[in-house]
């Protein structure tokens, strides 16, 4: 059905040979969310698909979401737009997994590219199960029982910070309280086990004195960008990158300024973290 190409042995694969542009079977959205699921990042290239199709690729894995701090393309509240320009130069650089202030974090997310830069922009993924697998036997039993908080404040801390930022954001901030989630959590679908703290979102580990958290938090930041457990994706116009937001962690590398680049994401309903 595919041809499946992995670009790195923990994570990501292109796939080829399909049209995203018509109409897929039952049987293709099912092959694709299999192997998004064994390779966690998956990537099409050369895919031109409107903004319907970019809809209906998403829903084939669920409900969706929308975002609270980001813009939207017309008529289509599900697609968030992720633009960055000379004027105003994208702010996330960390490695993190998308929206972990929610009770329930994104499933995943479908990602097409509209505008790149001529050079640079490129985005890594890091497989947390590979990142887990890594740890010690003691390190890993200790992990397990261990819960963490999370906060969109503290992620969006410097876009609060601007002029008028905190009135423009101040629904999100109410209606996205801090969460806690367990610092290890099963992948539902694959039963593995999973690092799941991030450098944005993630202020401390509750069971923990605040110098051991931070020292704690630190170490698995660090290890979590091992380079053996990611891989890296070059942006070139109408490429899509699905990934598994339960088993990853990304990072965009702005390294293209002030070149526009523009990027359309669209984000899927996740589950209770366990």
């Amino acid at each position: 059905m595919f041809t499946v190409k992995p670009i790195a042995n923990a994570l990501g694969a292109e796939l080829s040979g399909v049209d995203l542009c018509t109409d897929l079977t039952p049987e293709v959205y099912a092959e694709i969310r299999r192997l998004l699921v064994e390779r966690q990042v998956i990537f099409f290239r050369d895919q031109d698909i409107s903004p319907a199709q970019h809809k209906a690729l998403a829903e084939s894995f669920g409900p969706l979401q929308t975002h609270p701090a980001y813009d939207t393309v017309e008529g289509f509240p599900e697609i968030t737009i992720l633009e960055s320009t000379a004027e105003n130069p994208s702010k996330i650089e960390a490695w993190h997994t998308d929206m972990t202030f929610r009770q329930q974090p994104p499933l995943g997310a479908v990602l097409r590219s509209k505008i790149c830069p001529p050079v640079g922009g490129d985005t890594l993924w890091a497989s947390m199960t590979a990142a887990y697998d890594g740890l010690s036997e003691p390190m890993q039993t200790l992990l397990q029982t261990l819960t963490a908080e999370h906060d969109f404040s503290f992620g969006f801390k410097e876009s609060l910070a601007e002029p008028g930022g905190r009135e423009r954001l101040a629904q999100a901030v109410a209606d996205n309280p801090p969460v806690v989630h367990p610092v290890i959590r099963t992948h539902p679908e694959s039963g593995k086990k999973v690092i799941f703290v991030n450098c944005l979102f993630t202020t401390r580990i509750l069971e923990l004195s605040k110098k051991e958290s931070e020292a704690l938090l630190g170490f698995l930041y660090e290890h979590v960008t091992t380079p053996e457990y990611s891989c890296r994706f070059n942006w070139e116009e109408n490429c899509i990158a699905i990934w598994d937001n339960r088993s990853t962690q990304h990072k965009p590398i702005n390294d293209y300024f002030p070149a526009h680049r523009r990027l359309e994401r669209i984000t899927i309903d996740g589950d209770k973290p366990y």
